[in-house]
């Protein structure tokens, strides 16, 4: 079920992606990289803020963070990487995009 993002507050959409969110094999994404709906979101940045962006349909803030390469659509040489490695991403859907992330990995100190 689509949600009406215009009703929504910035924090009722991020409880929201936050709930949606969700680590999967790249295996079950490539039908999506195929559709070519899928979005890179660089490391460190926060995927729900793209995505909060992206529903309110920002195109400014969007252009910014694609020049500065906070995202980008996933290319073939992601797609072979994930492929090869089966990666597990981050997932978020915004419909009609896929937004992913690499898995970070965090040492204890």
């Amino acid at each position: 079920m689509a949600i009406d993002v215009s009703t929504m507050t910035d924090d009722e959409l991020r409880a929201n992606f936050h709930a949606e969110t969700s680590k999967l094999p790249w295996v079950d994404l490539e039908k999506h990289f195929a559709r070519g709906v899928v979005f890179k979101v660089a490391s460190g940045v926060d995927m729900i803020d793209v995505a909060i962006v992206m529903s309110r349909d920002d195109k400014d803030t969007l252009e910014q963070w694609i020049k500065e390469k906070k995202v980008s659509g996933a290319d073939i040489e992601d797609a072979k990487k994930w492929h090869e490695s089966s990666a597990s991403l981050w997932t978020l859907v915004v419909v009609p995009w896929v937004l992913v992330q690499e898995v970070t990995k965090k040492l204890d100190s």
